[in-house]
């Protein structure tokens, strides 16, 4: 008989979570948590049967059908197999929580889609560790990361071994939390966004002559952020905090309310 991990599609990503170590981080991170859970990647369901003991509601994804099939024959009644793509499933409308081991070739777009969902407030997630340290911003942010870090809070917390998985990958795996913020340090999405984007992709050796270049903020306002904050001239985008971006997206917006609108100064 084959050992129940092995034989992983390929064209689907499955690489399954085999280390009981790992799994019980898993099930720690998780019971920090309430609420119904919903499962991304369940497969032969080495993290949804030891999650199910929790009496939790849990809804588990699984996008392959045989072992949709199979994992449901496996589960108490508090789990709901549905074998669904998770790009396509449509979330539940109440509070819940995430866990997953994602396909690591569809991190990000899985994780796009889960950030721009509004009804989850934690996630807990098996990703490659390089992902989990961007993520969480060490060594540098990505621009994935600083467009959501005034409304989550990322860290990475284990390094997980590509031993740990069958079959196993090239990569090692490292979990991730994601958790909403109670209070948003940016109240408006977009707008952020959008500037978020204009700095990363914007021209310039380092953020004073990025940010000149913007034309978002005034020169002396900007050397004084950078000297109050403790940021240096030549720091680039992925450098900055989330508290950083956030005191950055305030200064642009104080800046824009101080200038004089094109019609005010037409008519002096």
């Amino acid at each position: 008989m084959s050992h129940p991990y092995q034989g992983g599609r390929h064209e689907l990503g499955q690489n399954f979570l085999v280390d009981r170590s790992v799994i019980a981080t898993v099930e720690r991170l998780v019971a920090r948590t309430s609420g119904p859970i919903v499962e991304i990647g369940p497969g032969d369901g080495a993290v949804t049967l030891p999650l199910s003991r929790s009496g939790r509601p849990i809804t588990a994804v699984e996008i392959d059908p045989k072992r949709a099939r199979r994992l449901e024959r496996r589960t108490p009644e508090n789990v709901v197999v549905v074998n669904s793509d998770i790009l396509r499933f449509r979330f539940p409308r109440h509070p819940h929580v995430i866990v997953g081991n994602l396909p690591f070739h569809l991190t990000t777009s899985i994780m796009r889609r889960l950030l721009a969902e509004d009804r989850w407030h934690a996630a807990v997630l098996l990703v490659q560790w390089e992902v989990a340290r961007r993520r969480a911003g060490v060594g540098g942010a990505s621009l994935l990361t600083a467009s959501w870090w005034p409304w989550y809070e990322f860290e990475a917390h284990s390094r997980v071994p590509a031993r740990s998985f069958r079959p196993v990958p090239s990569v090692d795996g490292g979990l991730l939390t994601m958790v909403r913020r109670a209070c948003p340090l940016v109240p408006d999405r977009r707008p952020y966004q959008d500037f978020v984007k204009q700095v990363f992709t914007g021209r310039g050796r380092g953020l004073r002559e990025i940010l000149d270049l913007t034309g978002r903020v005034h020169r002396t306002a900007l050397r004084d952020w950078l000297r109050a904050d403790r940021v240096s001239p030549y720091a680039l985008p992925k450098d900055l905090t989330a508290d950083q971006w956030a005191s950055l997206w305030r200064l642009t917006l104080a800046d824009a309310a101080d200038r004089p609108s094109p019609i005010r100064r037409a008519r002096r």
